[in-house]
């Protein structure tokens, strides 16, 4: 009979420590969110204020929007492109140019944004000037430029799903006469399908965070919500973030509440 060994008490303690000090400003931030007061330090009793002000806020809500619309685009578009490379990677051999594809693709995992966002300016720029296309930046060229990023994090996902599955189902279903398309179609998909959720949902959560090449592809009326967030912070947090926060957050835990009730009926 195999015992079962505990935890020392002194890491218990350390992992203890750790999540405290991750997840102790966040409940400190949700709890201020209902203050009365407007210092954000300062309870002033408890209070919806800050959400009434909060739902009022017509830029605040638009920027909000416009970030869930670029999010959902960009990531469709990524997904896509991610998909294609990452079939391309793990399902044909060497082939010519396959070096530089897969170092294209991991540029954007490792250089700095400032970097990616710097390069992405100044392609739209160069583009404008000799083709006229685009007129301007604004929603199209943040969406595109967030595409562009998180195409290579859905490629990384994708790949290594294919890679992880094999292809004898796939030669199988060759080998019954389905066409090439039809196993790509009826069995490569559905063998993905799992990596192409995630990589939606991480390209998604990527665009919707992004905050440093949005401020470099962005334009005139194209402020998305992190944009407009940092630019309220060097004013001074106020409640009313502390009210965006805690709205984020209770979304965030809703999806996941979800994702694992699904999980959990489709494991049974």
């Amino acid at each position: 009979m195999r015992h079962r060994l505990s935890p020392p008490p002194g890491l218990i303690a350390w992992l203890i420590v750790c999540y405290a000090f991750l997840y102790a400003p966040i409940g400190f931030l949700v709890a201020f969110s209902f203050s009365g007061s407007r210092l954000v330090t300062v309870w002033g009793g408890f209070s919806t204020r800050w959400y009434r002000t909060l739902w009022n806020d017509a830029a605040l809500l638009d920027a909000a929007w416009l970030s869930l619309r670029i999010a959902a685009a960009s990531a469709t578009m990524a997904l896509i492109a991610g998909t294609i490379a990452g079939f391309v990677l793990a399902r044909f051999g060497r082939f010519r140019g396959r070096g530089m594809l897969e170092a294209s693709l991991a540029a954007p995992l490792v250089l700095p944004e400032v970097i990616t966002g710097l390069s992405l300016l100044l392609l739209f720029v160069m583009l404008e000037r000799f083709t006229g296309w685009p007129a301007g930046r604004g929603a199209g060229t943040v969406t595109i430029a967030h595409a562009a990023v998180s195409a290579a994090y859905v490629t990384v996902v994708v790949r290594s799903r294919l890679t992880g599955t094999g292809v004898e189902l796939e030669e199988a279903a060759a080998d019954l006469g389905a066409r090439p398309w039809e196993v790509f179609g009826l069995v490569t998909l559905p063998l993905a399908a799992p990596a192409l959720v995630a990589g939606w949902l991480l390209a998604f959560t990527l665009s919707l965070d992004d905050v440093v090449v949005a401020s470099f592809t962005s334009g005139p009326g194209a402020t998305t919500l992190p944009m407009m967030v940092l630019s309220a912070t060097k004013l001074g947090v106020t409640p009313e973030i502390y009210a965006l926060a805690a709205v984020i957050l209770a979304g965030v835990a809703g999806v996941m509440a979800t994702g694992m009730a699904v999980a959990g009926r489709l494991r049974r």
